[in-house]
């Protein structure tokens, strides 16, 4: 049957959603890492008991739970949606003032005039496939938090939907809303046991058509190096400064493989953080790559640096913490690909293309497939995450619905 989605009633659930900062902070040790995403942890408990959900649940980590009962009497498997609430702590979150563009005329859109700040399809090419579409951008001043704020609002106004109309049959549906993604814990304590679901997809991508089951092979590597300060009118022979170490380090490793010079497949080293003087500098790097060999050779590129490093200024002032992130989530899909089928049955019957493409980063999907819930990743709709050039189109918004409505329908189909 059609879909037809309430398109007001999802820009205005959006829109409250993304009022509320719920930045997450890679600083933090609890979870969630920030006490401000309590807020939306609580407003999505009231939401999701207010459209009729059942077995609603939060859990002292920030972890929201909810069941959508059965309709059919059909052995139908259980899946589930997951979405993420935080926001990145890349860019200000607070105080989003979103500027909503209806019938999109393909030229650049004004973002802040005070600022001179311009979301244009010369350099942004994606704007010009919304052409007439309805679009939604920040100020230019913040974020806008369509990652992944706009496939929260997705999965709640799917399952209102399917609230609304009980003539669809559908199995039992779970959802969830995970904390902290953005750095990287989103999955930590998601227990899937309880979750109860066959398999489930996280409604984190990109442009409208994504479906994805690829993804990095993710390590992190912080890289500490100790110098001694003298007085420098007198160092001759004293003074070893730990700022030159750490640029001989950054140094050896490939000038070309980073990710502002790399693109679909290939890996790189990223530089993400350093702080530095005299007695101290600490380097941290982000190592990706999606081919698992190719994964390793990077970690054992950096550990052979370090110990070129170690050997002429000691083990003890050159120092590596070296740990792994999170895997390619394709090993585990490629052995129940009918889950990825079905995604694409649904996008087709919605004359969406399925856009296949390895994620150039990580989703929830990936940490919980290895966990042993089978999780690909399908479009939310955003452009330009991370910064004030985001943007989400409505409509790809209101397709994201229908697509988790018709998965729905289709997985009760098959049974």
């Amino acid at each position: 049957m059609q879909t037809e989605i309430n398109k007001e009633e999802v820009l205005n659930r959006f829109i409250k959603y993304i009022k509320i900062d719920s930045q997450s902070d890679a600083s933090s040790h609890s979870t969630p890492s920030t006490e401000k995403q309590w807020e939306i942890i609580r407003l999505l408990e009231t939401d999701l008991q207010s459209i009729g959900m059942s077995d609603v649940e939060v859990d002292e980590k920030g972890y929201i739970m909810a069941t959508l009962p059965t309709t059919t009497t059909k052995k139908v498997p259980c899946i589930g949606f997951v979405a993420h609430y935080d926001t990145s702590p890349d860019f200000k979150a607070s105080n989003i003032n979103p500027q909503i563009h209806e019938n999109y005329d393909g030229k650049d859109i004004l973002l802040n005039k005070e600022k001179n700040i311009v979301l244009s399809p010369d350099y942004f090419e994606d704007l010009q496939q919304y052409k007439g579409q309805t679009i939604i951008t920040t100020d230019g001043t913040t974020l806008l938090s369509a990652d992944d704020k706009a496939g929260v609002t997705e999965i709640v106004s799917a399952m209102k939907y399917l609230i609304d109309h009980p003539e669809i049959e559908h199995g039992k549906i779970r959802i969830c809303f995970t904390p902290d993604e953005e750095i990287g814990r989103g999955a930590h304590y998601f227990d899937v046991e309880k979750f109860g679901a066959e398999w489930a997809y996280t409604m984190d991508g990109s442009q409208i058509g994504e479906l994805e089951y690829e993804n990095f092979n993710a390590a992190s590597a912080d890289i500490y190096f100790k110098g001694r300060i003298v007085h420098p009118g007198y160092a001759k022979g004293k003074m070893v400064n730990s700022m030159y170490m750490a640029s001989q380090f950054i140094q050896a490793l490939p000038a070309d493989e980073v990710p502002e010079k790399t693109t679909e497949k290939e890996g790189f080293f990223h530089l993400s953080d350093i702080k530095g003087e005299v007695e101290e500098t600490h380097l941290h790097y982000i190592i990706r790559d999606h081919d698992e060999v190719l994964f390793e050779k990077r970690k054992d590129l950096v550990r052979n640096e370090v110990q070129k490093l170690q050997a002429i200024h000691g083990t003890e002032n050159v120092v590596l913490e070296l740990k792994d992130q999170y895997y390619n989530m394709r090993k585990k899909i490629e052995p129940v690909m009918h889950i990825v089928d079905i995604a694409e049955k649904a996008m087709r019957s919605l004359k969406i293309e399925p856009i296949f493409k390895a994620i150039r980063g990580g989703t929830d999907g990936s940490q919980l497939s290895y966990k042993g819930l089978p999780c690909p990743n399908i479009f939310a709709g955003g452009h330009n995450f991370h910064g004030k050039y985001e943007y989400v189109p409505l409509e790809s918004m209101l397709k994201a619905t229908q697509v988790i409505v018709k998965i729905a329908e289709i997985t009760a189909e098959d049974a």
